[in-house]
């Protein structure tokens, strides 16, 4: 059993310096108790439920900080930068017939208001909110 564990370990290892995105780290982590329980002569179910334990573990408690330092200099894409903005409504924007448009940051998006049966003007600065597939979701700032 403990090739098998060391296979596992080299799999998961290789996955992680592919992807770059601390996903299968903690996994190679619980690999490795399980390889020292295999050589112990530890039953098959106890390495299994240990591998799958730790992991879980790892994942849970240090991922969250793993990622605090190693994503630091990571940006925004477009569309994670857009909520907060402020925009100017270039086309009365209105729920219920479903129109409207917001220049940010010289694009027009397809804009909604926040409030179900919304209607803000043209021209009135609106903060955007949330971003749902193409249109933004925006109130009035």
């Amino acid at each position: 059993m403990p090739v098998i564990w060391v296979i596992v370990f080299l799999v998961l290892m290789v996955l992680e310096l592919i992807s770059m995105g601390l996903t299968t780290i903690w996994f190679a982590g619980g690999a490795v108790i399980a390889l020292i329980l295999s050589a112990f002569d530890a039953p098959i179910a106890a390495q299994v439920i240990v591998f799958l334990v730790v992991s879980t573990l790892l994942l849970y408690f240090t991922r969250p900080i793993a990622q605090k330092y190693f994503n630091k200099n990571r940006t925004n894409t477009n569309v994670e930068s857009v909520p907060g903005q402020v925009g100017i409504v270039t086309a009365d924007i209105d729920n219920i017939a479903a129109t409207g448009t917001v220049s940010l940051n010289g694009m027009d998006w397809t804009a909604r208001s926040k409030e179900a049966e919304g209607k803000i003007a043209k021209g009135t600065k609106v903060r955007v909110l949330e971003v749902q597939g193409v249109k933004l979701i925006v109130e009035p700032e």
